[in-house]
């Protein structure tokens, strides 16, 4: 049987407001000892996630002041998600067709867990290599 994103997610996810400033985003990474955070609308349904490189990238470099740029401003377009009874197989494809290192878990209309590439490949008994540095070679 397939191991399941709900096997192998992160569960209960701290999200951050979309419109909690970039800052609070910040504290919240540290204090969690996370690189993402789902951003979460005011009604909350999964509006996108942010990276700790988004806020370098983003806010930080380009001159930008952190308290003053709200976290949703950076929610592009809309969020890719797995759905928690998704094969890791499914999973790893979805991160290396995207790009992205990891995922909101979504049951339903709810969202339940993150997963990450790391647990993907700990997961799988031979996970590709190749879609794996796929994935791993760029983070948005």
């Amino acid at each position: 049987m397939a191991i399941t994103a709900r096997e192998i997610m992160t569960p209960n996810p701290v999200c951050v407001r979309s419109s909690d400033p970039v800052h609070e985003a910040a504290r919240r990474m540290a204090e969690l000892g996370v690189g993402a955070l789902p951003i979460c609308g005011e009604d909350n349904r999964l509006k996108g996630v942010i990276t700790d490189r988004d806020i370098v990238v983003k806010v930080i470099a380009a001159g930008k002041d952190t308290r003053a740029v709200h976290a949703g401003e950076l929610a592009q377009g809309e969020a890719v998600t797995i759905g928690a009874d998704d094969s890791a197989e499914k999973i790893l494809a979805t991160m290396s067709h995207h790009q992205v290192r990891r995922l909101p878990v979504i049951d339903g209309h709810d969202l339940v867990g993150i997963v990450a590439l790391a647990d993907v490949a700990r997961a799988l008994d031979n996970p590709p290599v190749g879609t794996l540095l796929e994935a791993l070679s760029v983070d948005r």
